[in-house]
């Protein structure tokens, strides 16, 4: 009976501990990356762009190559989007759309995930021309997690973070094979 009540405060601390970490852990998400392309500005943006170009570059497009994307709309232009259905759960269910524009510049999307959770976060893809024949390309991801899942934060922030660095990567390699 001792070791009984012994292990059922052990576990009550840890719940209590992990609950007050979850207390003051961020509830914000905020992942960029960023990459120099060798390429002129409005090839690139030109490319990225059109969000059926993601299925060259985006690790989530690519993981399942039974996944099924439908496009609406007039594509790279607001109001279009993407959705996309897949068994694997590391795709689930949801849509793509672009929600602004600055040509050359900016592109705003919002993301709505149904499938393996439900959640609408935002991303950005940023372009600045370094120079003639070099872009700055930056994508931006935002999230929020509500409390007590936040405590997951840094484990989901590394993931993601580790794919959208390698999706800035074929995005560079797709764009100079071209």
């Amino acid at each position: 009976m001792k070791i009984l009540k012994t292990l059922l405060f052990v576990v009550l601390g840890i719940l209590v501990v992990a609950l007050i970490a979850a207390g003051v852990l961020p509830k914000k998400m905020n992942l960029e990356s960023e990459i120099i392309i060798n390429k002129p500005i409005s090839e690139v943006y030109e490319f990225v762009k059109i969000i059926e170009n993601q299925k060259y570059y985006s690790k989530w497009v690519m993981l399942d190559p039974n996944v099924k994307v439908s496009y609406v709309g007039t594509d790279g232009t607001v109001g279009a989007y993407s959705s996309w259905e897949s068994e694997m759960d590391e795709v689930g269910i949801g849509q793509q759309e672009i929600i602004s524009m600055e040509e050359n510049k900016r592109i705003d999307y919002e993301l709505r995930f149904k499938v393996p959770f439900e959640a609408t976060d935002t991303a950005f893809t940023t372009f600045e021309a370094i120079d003639s024949s070099h872009t700055k390309v930056t994508n931006g991801f935002r999230s929020k997690m509500p409390f007590p899942m936040n405590l997951m934060m840094p484990i989901v922030e590394k993931m993601l973070k580790k794919d959208i660095d390698g999706n800035m990567r074929r995005l560079d390699s797709v764009l100079m094979s071209k």
